[in-house]
C-alpha cells in the first residue's frame, strides 16, 4: 500500500459545530476572491397575496459569477394556471437584470414545474433520475 493510502486510512472524520462550519464558509469566501473579483450582493423575495394571505411566491439569491439562483417558487393549487407563477417569474427576471445578474439558474423535480419553466424558455441543462426513491430532478438556466 502507498504511503498517501496509509495516510489517508489514519485520518479521522468528525462533526463540526456552527462556528467551525462558518469558519470553513469563511475560508472558502476568501478563496473564491482569488476568481471572482466582483462583490456578489442581492437577492429577490416576490410574492402575491390574496385577502393578506400568500398565495404565490417566489425566494432567489445572487451567487457566483452573476448567477442569480432560484431557490423557491410556489403558487397555490387554486391559483395555478392563472397567471400568477409566469408574472412571479417575468418580475423576478426584470429584477435579477437590476441586480446585475446575467444567468438564472433554477432545479425542479418532476411533479413541480418543469413544463412551466420550458415554457417560460428556460433551458434544460441537466437531469437525472433516481429508481430507488422513484423520483427525477431538472435543472434549468436561462441567460439574460
Amino acid at each position: 500500500m502507498c504511503a498517501e493510502m496509509r495516510n489517508l486510512m489514519d485520518i479521522e472524520i468528525t462533526d463540526l459545530s456552527e462556528s467551525q462550519v462558518e469558519d470553513l464558509e469563511n475560508a472558502l469566501d476568501a478563496y473564491d476572491k482569488n476568481y471572482i473579483t466582483y462583490k456578489i450582493d442581492g437577492s429577490i423575495s416576490i410574492g402575491i397575496l390574496h385577502e393578506g394571505t400568500v398565495v404565490a411566491g417566489l425566494d432567489a439569491c445572487m451567487t457566483a459569477f452573476k448567477i442569480l439562483y432560484v431557490s423557491t417558487v410556489y403558487v397555490d393549487e387554486k391559483y395555478r394556471r392563472k397567471g400568477y407563477g409566469k408574472a412571479l417569474i417575468e418580475e423576478m427576471e426584470k429584477r435579477a437584470k437590476a441586480l446585475g445578474a446575467n444567468t438564472i439558474r433554477l432545479d425542479t423535480f418532476s411533479w413541480q414545474g418543469k413544463e412551466f419553466y420550458r415554457a417560460m424558455h428556460y433551458e434544460q441543462v441537466g437531469y437525472y433520475k433516481n429508481d430507488t426513491d422513484n423520483y427525477e430532478e431538472y435543472f434549468f438556466m436561462k441567460r439574460l
